[in-house]
């Protein structure tokens, strides 16, 4: 479930009235944390963000998935990424749907809206309003949070 970004309610309200979304996926975070490495797991599981233009794929172009991380769903595919010049890798629209979700996000003195994996509960960025078309969504997904399949 999606909040309204333009809500006032402070964050704990907001916790306590958001129903826990059940996931497909339960991973053990002691097996997520040596499996790994540090800045995956920052961004991932403490919902950290790797600093602009140093991801491992910000500028790959080639064709394949990107996958979560953590419990391998399908999230966001090639052909719908683009340069959008902000130093994350930036998608118009994600793979399939019903594999990502989003939730308000209201850190940094910020109200944005956070990216998830649905599948496992996985942080992997934002979405913005200032795509291009057809969407005008940018997906800003942090490298650490995917794994890039060439293979399908």
């Amino acid at each position: 479930m999606t909040q309204d970004p333009n809500d006032k309610r402070n964050s704990q309200e907001l916790a306590t009235t958001t129903p826990a979304v059940e996931r497909a996926i339960k991973l053990d975070i002691r097996q997520l944390k040596q499996r790994l490495t540090p800045i995956q797991f920052q961004v991932t599981q403490e919902k950290g963000t790797e600093r602009a233009f140093t991801g491992e794929y910000w500028d790959t172009f080639l064709a394949g998935t990107y996958r979560c991380i953590c419990c391998d769903s399908p999230l966001f595919s090639s052909s719908d990424k683009f340069n959008a010049g902000c130093g994350w890798p930036s998608f118009n629209r994600a793979l399939i749907e019903e594999n990502v979700e989003e939730a308000v996000d209201r850190s940094h003195y910020m109200v944005r809206t956070e990216v998830l994996c649905k599948q496992c509960g996985a942080h992997l960025g934002h979405v913005f309003e200032d795509g291009p078309p057809p969407t005008g969504l940018r997906y800003c997904i942090n490298s650490a949070s995917v794994r890039f399949d060439t293979s399908t």
